[in-house]
């Protein structure tokens, strides 16, 4: 288990995360959301021993990451910007992991390098991007960490290449008990990884819940009225309300029947409920705090 408690970091008097608490659970995949400069990236710089927090802890399974040889023997953090030795090839880059990490599993690293087709002994500086993100992971995923980073796994791969590191990632949980922390902007990739989501804007937390619990608890809805059904909508936890002609497109929190009940006060003609997707639910929480298409200021 990670907790993450109360992690405040700031660089040159600029604030990158303010009091970020969150509790990441053993053998699940946790995905890392938010806008640009939220904070994302150096939380998980953070997690990963790399940077040290100016107040707050991180700690897995009772020990601190900071300066601790036998944690960081088991988390492998996989950044956006992969960091192979100059000139090397596969091979050579698992020999650097293997004096590195005490667990590399040579058998695992044959095999995915195998699934993803890629030649061990040629230069990793001659992959596409592609091929430097599949490298990158299956290279981290034959250490067989307990704890896996990873910030933009999805970037620069096809989608066919996509579907076989999604397969990857869910077979090590359910099989070896990985604990993966996901950070994309791709969310239609985490809609069916998933099982939580901490959605992250200006070094603050705004949402933390499990994905299912989220869906169920945010809806779309569309319906058309004969009279005015302003009493009824004031009813609702509105986050967004747009009309076009008499139809009405809101997006707000609670249950369906909740909505329901509050909605049939003033008759529709017709309405629908509708659960959002996880691209749909960031696009609403952002724009409920102001931060959207026609107010974005940073």
């Amino acid at each position: 288990m990670i907790n993450i408690e109360n992690i405040k970091k700031t660089f040159d008097g600029v604030t990158a995360l303010d009091g970020v608490t969150a509790t990441v659970s053993d053998g699940s995949i946790f995905g890392l959301i938010g806008s640009n400069g939220s904070g994302k990236s150096t939380l998980l710089r953070i997690m990963s021993g790399i940077y040290r927090e100016d107040s707050g802890s991180v700690i897995y399974d009772g020990e601190p990451i900071f300066e601790n040889y036998f944690m960081k023997q088991r988390v492998v953090y996989l950044s956006d910007e992969q960091y192979f030795l100059p000139h090397a090839t596969l091979d050579e880059m698992r020999a650097f992991y293997r004096s590195a990490y005490d667990n590399f599993d040579d058998a695992m690293y044959t095999k995915m390098t195998d699934a993803f087709g890629l030649d061990r002994t040629r230069k990793i500086n001659t992959f596409s991007k592609g091929m430097q993100k599949q490298s990158s992971l299956l290279l981290g995923l034959s250490v067989r960490p307990k704890y896996l980073l990873c910030d933009e796994t999805f970037d620069g791969i096809d989608p066919v290449m996509r579907q076989l590191v999604r397969r990857m990632i869910a077979d090590d949980v359910a099989e070896n008990g990985l604990t993966a922390v996901i950070s994309t902007h791709n969310l239609r990739e985490l809609e069916d990884l998933t099982d939580h989501i901490c959605l992250l804007h200006r070094g603050r937390i705004l949402l933390d819940r499990e994905l299912d619990d989220m869906k169920l608890s945010i809806h779309k809805v569309q319906a058309v009225f004969d009279r005015d059904p302003a009493e009824a909508i004031s009813a609702l936890d509105v986050i967004s309300h747009e009309t076009h002609g008499k139809l009405h497109i809101i997006v707000c929190r609670g249950g369906e029947e909740e909505i329901s009940a509050a909605l049939s006060s003033a008759s529709p003609i017709y309405s629908e409920i509708i659960p959002l997707t996880l691209e749909e639910i960031f696009i609403s929480e952002m724009e409920g705090i102001g931060y959207d298409a026609k107010n974005v200021t940073e």
